[in-house]
């Protein structure tokens, strides 16, 4: 499939698009607050009208699908508990690899792009990101090991799989978007797995991690829509 760029968002995808917009802005002030039915309701559908937006707009069917899944990760950890914890982290993973299908999918995509220019700094990058994160993790994610230490080779092959495309026209938000996604999802696991349940900083980190989170979801839309 070719990329011809940005497509205007209008009808009835603009409108969706505004109404994500207003459920994150809604959202944000409670990104820090436990859990409760407004709360989950306003976090899941920001990013399901992000992809009510991509279908009502023509986009390929695997952003549409990676951002459902990823709605569907959103409810899953908003309800707090362990077992929806792993669902959650389940969803994720499928987004993930859909975004890595998607970014592959593009006729422009090359992978040669990884051993030219700044590929290889990039790969090299997120190869000491994945093994640090495999070291700080592992020890502290007690049962959860596992589905955690599986996740993060998931993470770095979108970034990798981003790598592949040019920077040009619409596709030029991509690789920012992934390094956002990338960036929430490591601040969400050292607030989850490495900060004590008292420390100062957990105040802070929620308000980092859903604007690096749902811009990363909106540049996707904006790029392949």
């Amino acid at each position: 499939m070719a990329f011809d760029g940005f497509g205007a968002l209008s009808g009835g995808a603009g409108v969706s698009l505004a109404v994500a917009a207003v459920f994150a802005v809604i959202y944000l002030p409670m990104a820090a607050g436990g859990a409760g039915p407004f709360r989950s309701l306003s976090k899941t559908l920001s990013v399901a009208f992000l992809a009510l937006a991509a279908a009502l707009a023509g986009a390929p069917w695997l952003l549409v699908l990676a951002l459902g899944l990823c709605a569907a990760g959103d409810f899953c950890l908003s309800q707090e508990s362990e077992t929806s914890f792993m669902a959650g982290v389940g969803a994720f993973a499928a987004g993930h690899l859909a975004y890595v299908a998607l970014f592959l999918s593009i006729g422009e995509s090359d992978p040669t792009r990884l051993i030219s220019g700044v590929g290889p700094a990039f790969v090299a990058g997120f190869a000491v990101v994945g093994l640090f994160m495999a070291w700080l993790l592992a020890p502290r994610a007690g049962d959860l090991k596992v589905a955690v230490l599986a996740y993060v080779p998931i993470i770095l092959a979108m970034g990798v799989a981003a790598l592949t495309l040019p920077p040009v026209a619409g596709l030029a938000l991509v690789l920012p978007a992934a390094l956002a996604f990338m960036a929430s999802d490591i601040t969400l696991a050292f607030e989850t797995f490495v900060l004590a349940e008292d420390h100062p900083a957990r105040r802070a980190t929620p308000y980092a991690v859903w604007p690096l989170y749902w811009g990363a979801q909106a540049a996707f839309l904006l790029a392949f829509s």
